[in-house]
C-alpha cells in the first residue's frame, strides 16, 4: 500500500486494521482523534525517533534580563545545556578574534611536532578543570511552562540583542516529516487505543440482546486491547527507549 502522508489516511488506515468497513466499528471520529492523540502523546515522550536535536538560537531582550529566562515554543520537550557564555567582567572580547581564540591557532601549529594522545588529554584535563571550577550555565526548564530559566545573574552575563544557542530537543511534527505516520510501533499502538475505546463503547451495552439473537461482547474486545496495550508499552520501554540525558524538568 502507499506510505500514509497524513492524520486523516492513518486514522483510515487504524480503523481498516479493525475491520472497517467489513465490520462496523462503533466510536466516534471525535474519539478516534483523541485516540491518535493520545498514542503520539506516548510515541512522542519515549521513542527516539520522535524527537530531534536541534540548536536554536535567540536573540536576548530587556524583557529576557528582567525576568531571568527565555521562551521556548511547545514542540521543545527538553533542554541539554546553553553553550558556554562569555562572561562581560573577564577582559576578553567576545569576537571569534580574542585571545582565546590566537591561543588556540597556535595550539594547531603546535600540532605538527605533537602527538594527538597527549594534546587529547591535556585538552580532556583542562576542560575537567574547567568543569570543576567554572561549570556549565546552571537551567531550568519544564516544558509545561515553556520557559528556560538560566542560573546567572543576567545584568553581568549579558546584554540586550547577544545571541544565546541553546541545544533542545524537538518533537518531529507529523505534518512537516509524513514520515512519522508510517512508525510501524505507532500505527499498532493508536490501533490498539482506538480497539479500546471500541470496546469500552460497547461493553455499556454488554448482555443487551439483540433482533435477531445477536448479543454485544465489548468485554473481550477490550481485554484483548489492554493486552496489546501492554505488550507495545513493554516493547517501547525494552526496544525504543533512550535513557534520559537532558534536563525534562
Amino acid at each position: 500500500m502507499p506510505a500514509i502522508s497524513s492524520r486523516s489516511e492513518f486514522k483510515e488506515y487504524c480503523l481498516r486494521k479493525l475491520g472497517k468497513p467489513v465490520i462496523q466499528i462503533n466510536i466516534a471520529d471525535e474519539q478516534v482523534d483523541d485516540r491518535v492523540d493520545d498514542a503520539f502523546e506516548h510515541y512522542r515522550d519515549y521513542h527516539y525517533d520522535a524527537v530531534e536535536k536541534v540548536y536554536l538560537k535567540h536573540q536576548v531582550t530587556q524583557d529576557n534580563i528582567t525576568n531571568g529566562y527565555i521562551e521556548l515554543n511547545d514542540a521543545i520537550v527538553g533542554v541539554k545545556r546553553v553553550l558556554p557564555l562569555f562572561d562581560k567582567t573577564d577582559g576578553y572580547s567576545k569576537s571569534f578574534f580574542d585571545v582565546r581564540y590566537q591561543m588556540h591557532l597556535n595550539e594547531i601549529y603546535d600540532l605538527q611536532s605533537m602527538e594527538l594522545l597527549t594534546y587529547e588529554l591535556t585538552q580532556s584535563h583542562l576542560q575537567l578543570v574547567n568543569d570543576m571550577i567554572t561549570g556549565r550555565v546552571p537551567i531550568r526548564f519544564n516544558r509545561h511552562q515553556n520557559r528556560l530559566f538560566l542560573d546567572i545573574d543576567w545584568e553581568e552575563s549579558l546584554d540586550v540583542d547577544e545571541y544565546l544557542i541553546v541545544e533542545v530537543y524537538r518533537v518531529l511534527d507529523p505534518d512537516t516529516y509524513t514520515d512519522v505516520w508510517n512508525d510501524r510501533w505507532l500505527k499498532r499502538y493508536a490501533t490498539a487505543l482506538i480497539k479500546k475505546q471500541w470496546g469500552e463503547n460497547l461493553s455499556k451495552y454488554e448482555g443487551i440482546q439483540m433482533p435477531g439473537g445477536m448479543t454485544f461482547s465489548g468485554t473481550r474486545i477490550l481485554d484483548e486491547a489492554n493486552q496489546e496495550i501492554t505488550q507495545l508499552e513493554e516493547e517501547m520501554s525494552t526496544n525504543y527507549e533512550l535513557p534520559v540525558d537532558f534536563l525534562v524538568g
